[in-house]
């Protein structure tokens, strides 16, 4: 890839932009090609000072919440609610040991993803796209023309619930295991919701009756090796756009946590490395912007006291995700700030 120049000289960012998104080839395709010093549009300038600033995030141990038990007699289930409540409000983070997922799925699922990123550009051209509205697409950056900088991933995008999804529609590099883990995701985000609900002081059901487990948007991510990893990032600091996420990550690592606030989405990004590639999949329990649903979501009616008043405007789904996809990463539209309690 050339540096783009005025006709004067001079950069010319919009064009540098183009001349990459023309390619259809992402991020990979720069690897491929054999670069070896980052094109202007990726280079972040405050990049050296916030890896320094939050070096340590990457030492910390995050809270773990075992499901082994949640269906044993006795106080359980009581116990590991308790957990999900110090863990939502403390943390807006946490893992989850023994769902119930085989790790032949997961490592499947991951495996998928990176063969339909590393499989031949010809192919993966033919989902490369712009256009929101489809069910399936891929790309570099969901917010290439709007972001500051560029980021260091590309991204398989998935709609795959609400409404029924023609396998067809799926990369069939990778279509059978991701029908299999959509399965899987499915059982523990409804298990999960349950369990927020009850951290919340709510009926078991309340998240579910208000259709928080009616859409699931999957990003396979794909993160290859960065000539100049001090220099950018491979996904810039961001809350998660969703009720829940449910994300799958490689031994690669990454990812860091930065801050959080009561039952919120944790800030967090992903380092750029010169190893690699990184392969995540994140599974976002939320509908897309072609969904029709006319229900409102804000502050929980239940949890809204004089002494602790409603701070945000109830909205649609779908007109959230609109505004996300025209905002930089880190500007703060999670909907998951609407649940505090």
């Amino acid at each position: 890839m050339v540096e783009a120049a005025h006709e004067d000289g001079g950069y010319d960012r919009n064009k540098e932009l183009k001349l990459l998104d023309e390619t259809k080839a992402g991020v990979k395709g720069l690897v491929d090609a054999g670069l070896t010093k980052l094109p202007k549009i990726f280079v972040h300038d405050n990049h050296k000072v916030n890896v320094s600033s939050f070096s340590s995030a990457t030492n910390v141990t995050i809270p773990v919440i075992d499901l082994g038990s949640l269906h044993e007699e006795g106080n359980s289930r009581h116990e590991i609610i308790q957990k999900v409540k110090d863990a939502g409000e403390n943390w807006g983070f946490f893992q989850v040991v023994n769902h119930d997922i085989p790790k032949s799925v997961l490592d499947e699922m991951l495996d998928g993803v990176r063969r339909f990123h590393e499989q031949d550009a010809e192919v993966k051209k033919k989902f490369y796209s712009r256009d929101i509205t489809k069910r399936v697409f891929y790309n570099t950056n969901f917010n290439f023309y709007k972001a500051s900088e560029v980021n260091w991933r590309d991204t398989l995008s998935c709609l795959l619930a609400p409404g029924p999804l023609d396998p067809h529609q799926l990369p069939c590099i990778c279509r059978d295991v991701t029908i299999k883990y959509l399965d899987h995701v499915k059982k523990l985000a409804l298990t999960l919701l349950e369990l927020f609900s009850e951290a919340l002081g709510l009926e078991r059901s309340y998240l579910k009756d208000i259709d928080c487990a009616k859409g699931i948007f999957m990003l396979g991510h794909y993160y290859p090796p960065c000539p100049e990893p001090e220099l950018t990032w491979g996904l810039s600091s961001h809350t998660d756009v969703g009720f829940v996420t449910i994300l799958l990550q490689d031994l690669v690592g990454g990812l860091q946590l930065i801050t959080n606030d009561k039952f919120i989405s944790v800030k967090h990004r992903v380092l750029a490395q010169k190893v690699g590639p990184r392969v995540s999949v994140s599974c976002s329990l939320r509908q897309h912007v072609q969904d029709e649903c006319l229900r409102m979501y804000g502050p929980i009616k239940e949890l809204v006291t004089k002494e602790n008043p409603p701070i945000y405007k109830e909205m649609k789904m779908s007109d959230l995700v609109k505004l996300a996809y025209t905002k930089e990463l880190d500007d703060d539209v999670s909907l998951l700030k609407h649940f505090r309690i």
